[in-house]
């Protein structure tokens, strides 16, 4: 068994202390055989872009020459060596972890964070170059360059920038006049991408770039050109994050036996994977961190981890909410429930975003898919069709659908409800309280938001607050024997204890209610019953020992539950 770099992102430290390394090394060759020499590639958060900038970075260090065949001796690229490798001195820039606050604490953080890259490049590389933290980023990384010129002749360097779009897409969720001021026109950080562009023409050869998404390229393209976006480049999609197959390959390191790959297999692919970055992939991908994450849980306590995505995680997506807020057209809220239910949304990708203009639709669209949020479907053909890649994913969406809808029906303090609801749910199989919170959303909806309801806007709501227990595997319209019911919560473990529940909705219009009265209720809800019992009869369902099933028939907030027995 070997140990999982989980959360690491050292590629000397993961290979010196003995950690699994999943190799990705063949890309390295595949970038060099581009004929572009600046590249650009965006993935969602947590695929692995720190680890792999952390790779070239030892593949192509000057200084690195001696470490080679201990570094990369077990990897494609160290059986399959370039001529540049070890050739280059390598230039680092991270812009995570900057205090936006401020316009001028971003200012100061961007500048410490050039200051602090730019020393230690001249100190690891024995230049005589002093760097005063108080001059501006653009006049100190000119001074380097022409310093270096000076004192290294005939070398280049390789620029590494990590995360290049942190700290702007903080700006952006909180203060777009001062991201506009930073970024666009004559701001800090395009004159310091000029003068980063002007390094192109001595002494600087080759660039890599990654972020999440192209939200300053249309701000720093006129400063900086950036050679090509590989980010949809089909083949570089599986760059990052994990294949099936490397996902098998690590089970098999860790000793997990086959009967177990077996089980926990379909838990993994449910959940992280499932991502293509490109209409002519052939294979998705599973997020490399979440994955790891799953394994470190399974092997440490020998059982399927309770919560499967790290708060950590969620908590990173959760801040790039705001980045979806910057959309304030009508749409937004109809998109989100599509994707949700499980429907495509199709959409051309947007490659260079401007801030300084109004976001459209599709715009918005995009960054739910630069975010992770949504994925290319397989077999799009002209447009890309965009889903929602896997069920973590699914339940960060619904949570922030939900969040949606509690600000619209000014919901507060209903957290010891959900708690009592779950349990109630869980170890008794009763919805009573479950629905009683669905009552509440419907209840404090305006006659605005009813004009837009029907049965699938209820039944999304249930869905968003069932996919917040996180003890169930929430199905909407599961396909059994050719059939679709409704809902269907399914225990992720301990089935001999948590209830399985299947839930058939109806939804009654207000003027058919005002016409046809307690006649059309009975009316639906038998057409609940004979639905729910068929669907009851499949061999699926026949087996659960805890099962209950319900209909529930919608007359705008009044709710009509009925037990099927």
């Amino acid at each position: 068994m070997i140990k999982l770099p989980y959360g690491m992102s050292n590629y000397e430290e993961i290979i010196e202390e003995g950690y699994l390394y999943v190799d990705k090394t063949q890309y390295i060759e595949k970038l060099e055989q581009l004929s572009d020499k600046r590249i650009m590639y965006l993935r969602p958060r947590k695929f692995g872009k720190t680890l792999f900038t952390s790779v070239l970075e030892y593949y192509y260090d000057i200084q690195k020459k001696e470490k080679f065949e201990k570094l990369f001796n077990n990897t494609y690229i160290g059986k399959n060596p370039t001529e540049l490798r070890n050739s280059y001195y390598i230039l680092r820039f991270n812009f995570s972890g900057i205090d936006t606050e401020n316009e001028q604490k971003t200012i100061k953080g961007f500048t410490n964070e050039i200051a602090s890259s730019v020393k230690l490049f001249a100190d690891r590389y024995g230049m005589d170059f002093y760097v005063d933290f108080k001059d501006e980023a653009e006049s100190i990384l000119n001074n380097l360059f022409k310093a270096f010129s000076l004192q290294k002749e005939n070398a280049k360097i390789y620029v590494i920038i990590d995360e290049y779009d942190h700290f702007a897409n903080e700006l952006l969720g909180f203060d777009i006049d001062q991201f506009k001021t930073l970024v666009t026109k004559n701001g800090k950080v395009r004159k310091w991408y000029e003068i980063l562009k002007k390094g192109t023409e001595t002494v600087v050869d080759r660039i890599f770039i990654t972020g999440v998404a192209p939200i300053t390229l249309d701000s720093l393209t006129s400063g900086f050109n950036i050679g090509a976006d590989i980010s949809q480049d089909v083949r570089f999609n599986e760059m990052m994050g994990f294949t099936q197959e490397e996902v098998k390959w690590i089970m098999n390191k860790e000793e997990i036996n086959e009967k177990e790959q077996n089980e926990l297999m379909p838990i993994i692919k449910e959940n992280y994977d499932g991502y293509m970055f490109s209409k002519n992939a052939k294979e998705k991908i599973y997020n490399s961190n979440m994955t790891l994450y799953f394994f470190k849980e399974y092997i440490r306590f020998k059982r399927i981890p309770e919560k499967l995505i790290d708060v950590n995680i969620a908590s990173d997506y959760s801040k790039l909410e705001k980045m979806i807020n910057l959309y304030k057209g009508e749409e937004k809220e109809e998109i989100i429930q599509k994707t949700v239910i499980g429907e495509g949304v199709v959409s051309q990708i947007t490659q260079k975003f401007n801030p300084a203009m109004e976001f459209t639709k599709e715009d918005f669209i995009s960054i739910l898919y630069y975010l992770g949020y949504l994925t290319i479907k397989e077999n799009s053909i002209l447009k890309p069709e965009l889903i929602i890649p896997n069920t973590v994913m699914r339940s960060l969406y619904a949570e922030y659908f939900l969040k949606i809808v509690k600000e619209k029906a000014n919901l507060k303090g209903i957290y010891n409800k959900e708690e009592e609801a779950l349990e109630e749910i869980a170890l008794k199989g009763e919805i009573g309280k479950t629905a009683e919170i669905l009552g509440m959303y419907l209840t404090n909806l305006s006659n605005r938001d009813y004009i837009k309801f029907d049965e699938k806007y209820i039944k999304l709501i249930f869905y968003c607050i069932a996919m917040n227990m996180e003890i169930y595997r929430v199905k909407s319209e599961m396909e059994v024997e050719g059939e679709y019911p409704d809902i269907v919560l399914i225990p992720k473990q301990n089935k001999e204890k948590i209830y399985e529940i299947m839930i058939e909705f109806k939804y009654i219009k207000k003027e058919e209610y005002e016409k046809y009265g307690e006649t059309i209720i009975k009316e639906k809800q038998e057409e609940a019953r004979k639905q729910i019992e068929k669907y009851s009869q499949k061999e699926e369902f026949k087996k659960e020992k805890l099962f209950r099933k319900y209909t529930i028939v919608a007359v705008k907030e009044k709710l009509y539950i009925e037990e099927i027995i």
